[in-house]
């Protein structure tokens, strides 16, 4: 059974383009305990969202485990983890913070509910609804 996310990037640190142009790329740097649980929690072949926050915040892709947690090569000490992402393909249509928080369908989602976490969970008729809107049918 797939595993839906979304995970956040501020675009002008690691990008949608860059993610692509990488192909395959460790998912670093994250230094929340929830988001840290959640990196945990993902198996390979799980699908996220790719979400740039700050800058657009907007979910501008689709990414996929490739690597289940691992240590985090950037962390000083602690015991934070990283996934490896796969780039599978960009929305046809960008669905913005905005427009999520518009769809009343959508109110209970965390990236709503919890604004700062950088690693979610989405729910797979969560998932399935932000694709229509991203004009993606998975």
């Amino acid at each position: 059974m797939t595993g839906y996310w979304l995970v956040k990037s501020e675009p002008d640190a690691f990008s949608w383009d860059q993610q692509v142009a990488n192909r395959v790329e460790p998912w670093t740097g994250v230094r929340n305990h929830m988001a840290k649980n959640n990196l945990k929690a993902m198996k390979k072949g799980d699908r996220a969202f790719f979400y740039h926050s700050n800058i657009g915040k907007q979910i501008v892709g689709i990414v996929e485990v490739a690597k289940e947690a691992y240590p985090d090569p950037t962390a000083e000490s602690g015991d934070w983890v990283c996934v490896d992402m796969k780039a599978v393909r960009p929305l046809p249509k960008p669905v913005t913070l905005a427009e999520i928080k518009a769809e009343p369908t959508l109110a209970d989602i965390a990236l709503v509910r919890q604004s700062r976490l950088s690693v979610m969970a989405i729910s797979r008729p969560h998932w399935e609804k932000i694709c229509r809107m991203g004009g993606w049918k998975p």
